[in-house]
């Protein structure tokens, strides 16, 4: 996994924008990403003995963990299981928008992390249009499962799992 910034002496990454933020020219538009699944959503328990939850993603031996709230848990385990609420939460209510809006979701991209933070982006497409939405990783792994759309995780963020 990305090193923790609170743990290197070095703070170049404050040096760097966020992905909202234009890079040069083709630098990050360039990246190689590898379609990833949820593997779940999770609690652990930190080394403070607090609780904190992660949404886990997987392709083969790589692994992403990605800490979450309660609210993005529910968002995100809910279509995992089938089930459905008695009212549309928020991201029913934004895949409704999009369809009506004659979009697709193409995919979810995950391509950037900035002083311990992911950052994420929603790509839809409507004929030959292509709209990039920048998104917080928990709200566009939320769409992804009610699209069913690919999850595309940028190579250099992953930790690779030993055999």
């Amino acid at each position: 996994m990305p090193e923790d910034p609170e743990d290197s002496d070095k703070n170049d990454d404050l040096e760097l924008p966020p992905s909202f933020f234009p890079y040069e020219e083709g630098s990050r538009d360039e990246l190689d990403f590898l379609k990833m699944e949820v593997a779940g959503v999770f609690a652990a328990e930190t080394e403070e003995h607090s609780r904190e939850l992660l949404v886990f993603l997987t392709h083969g031996n790589y692994r992403l963990s990605i800490r979450i709230g309660p609210y993005e848990a529910q968002a995100i385990s809910l279509p995992l299981e089938n089930a459905q609420p008695d009212r549309p939460l928020t991201h029913d209510l934004i895949k409704t928008l999009i369809d009506r809006l004659g979009y697709q979701l193409e995919s979810v991209q995950i391509d950037d992390l900035f002083n311990g933070i992911y950052y994420a982006k929603l790509i839809l497409e409507k004929g030959k249009e292509i709209i990039k939405i920048d998104s917080r990783p928990s709200d566009a792994i939320a769409l992804a499962v009610r699209f069913d759309a690919p999850i595309l995780v940028a190579v250099d963020l992953l930790e690779e799992m030993p055999d």
